[in-house]
């Protein structure tokens, strides 16, 4: 069989970066090391980027999206189709991320031609199947979501919403998020990594030696970062130079930046801002912290136990598919501070048992979540696609 011809759909794409984006991105440039034709189609979002670009040597086409809301969106479904239409000819299949405006206008425009593959993203609140019943023209694109050839759940949660919602069980297929292994973290890479990033950003300069526990992700109220900084004080009590980095962007930042001067602690709780690669943030941390409410599959929590890192998690299922608790780090109760800071203390007083925590959730990634594993899965439910559509023309 020859190597299937692909466009991968996602509205979000680089210089705009968050999990779901990092999980195209991946998925598309080792599709291409595969051998796969691979292109992948998001929004322009500003007039000065340009149409076309390369990233890890996946052509990126850019679609017109204007600043006003509704009709940018407009705008955006209109080429999306009219971009689908015109090369449905030269594509095998679609694969488009998160089951919106994307998948609305794809699936209007491959018809019958086209496989389509849609992939949930996000799981409670801030999940796909919670924005259908919300959004405006929700519902209408959840019944034609449901004509897809098949759906990608990234985790259980998802899974279940998705049965829930009412999509049927038989094409919905359990496919884990992955992230490249990266190599252990080092006491060297450690100091090597705290130093570049002083220099390129003075809040992140770390007295020597100071215990750091790091964040990555979205700035939103749904990932409990109010609780997290609650905590901090708490744990300042017993190591007064700890520092908390939240890294990312979003909704909930002004509000961060306003609870973390009422509580004083600035310049020990840092708004770190958004990076392209967080690979170097968190060879900087002792520990990561995950403080959600609810989780689809959390990406920056599956990079940081790929680095060797030890982590403390709220006990929701998301996580709890993740992480054991006392082996890999550990599991605290959903909005409760004061036993976020307990398990924060631990970890930074017993630096021998946050060692094996990491180093078990490193293998744990490994055996499970490794980005090959990923890449394998989608490449056979692409081929078991695409034999099926073949053998019915």
């Amino acid at each position: 069989m020859r190597p299937p011809r692909l466009v991968l759909v996602t509205r979000r794409f680089w210089p705009l970066v968050g999990g779901a984006e990092v999980v195209m991105a991946r998925l598309a440039a080792a599709l291409k090391q595969r051998g796969a034709a691979v292109t992948l189609l998001t929004a322009r979002w500003r007039p000065d980027w340009p149409e076309t670009i390369e990233h890890h040597g996946v052509r990126v086409v850019r679609l017109a999206q204007p600043a006003t809301r509704i009709w940018g969106t407009l705008r955006y479904m209109q080429a999306v189709a009219r971009w689908v239409r015109r090369h449905a000819q030269s594509l095998d299949l679609a694969y488009v991320s998160m089951l919106k405006h994307d998948a609305y206008a794809v699936l209007g425009a491959a018809g019958r031609r086209l496989p389509v593959v849609l992939r949930a993203e996000g799981a409670g609140v801030t999940g796909d199947c919670f924005w259908q019943v919300e959004a405006r023209c929700g519902r209408r694109i959840r019944r034609r979501c449901q004509q897809a050839a098949a759906f990608v759940a990234p985790s259980r949660a998802i899974e279940d919403e998705l049965i829930a919602a009412g999509y049927p069980r038989d094409r919905i297929h359990f496919i884990p998020n992955g992230v490249p292994l990266f190599a252990s973290v080092t006491p060297t890479a450690r100091h090597a990594a705290r130093a570049a990033l002083g220099q390129v950003q003075r809040a992140l300069e770390l007295p020597r030696g100071a215990p750091l526990a790091v964040y990555t992700g979205r700035l939103h109220e749904g990932k409990g970062l109010a609780h997290l900084v609650a905590a901090w004080p708490l744990v300042l009590q017993r190591h007064p130079q700890a520092r908390l980095w939240l890294v990312g962007e979003g909704p909930s930042a002004t509000a961060l930046a306003e609870q973390i001067r009422a509580l004083g602690v600035e310049g020990r709780v840092v708004l770190a801002g958004s990076f392209d690669d967080v690979e170097e943030v968190l060879q900087a941390a002792d520990l990561f912290v995950l403080p959600s409410w609810e989780e689809g599959m959390s990406l920056a929590l599956l990079e940081a136990m790929s680095l060797g890192l030890p982590v403390v998690v709220t006990d929701i299922a998301a996580n709890r598919a993740l992480v054991a608790d006392g082996v890999h780090g550990r599991l605290v109760p959903a909005g409760q501070p004061a036993k976020l800071a307990e398990a924060v203390i631990e970890a930074f007083c017993d630096p021998s048992s946050a060692a094996r925590w990491g180093e078990q959730a490193r293998q744990r990634v490994a055996a499970e979540f490794a980005v090959d594993h990923m890449v394998e899965r989608h490449l056979e439910l692409f081929e078991r696609l695409l034999g099926s559509a073949g053998s019915q023309r």
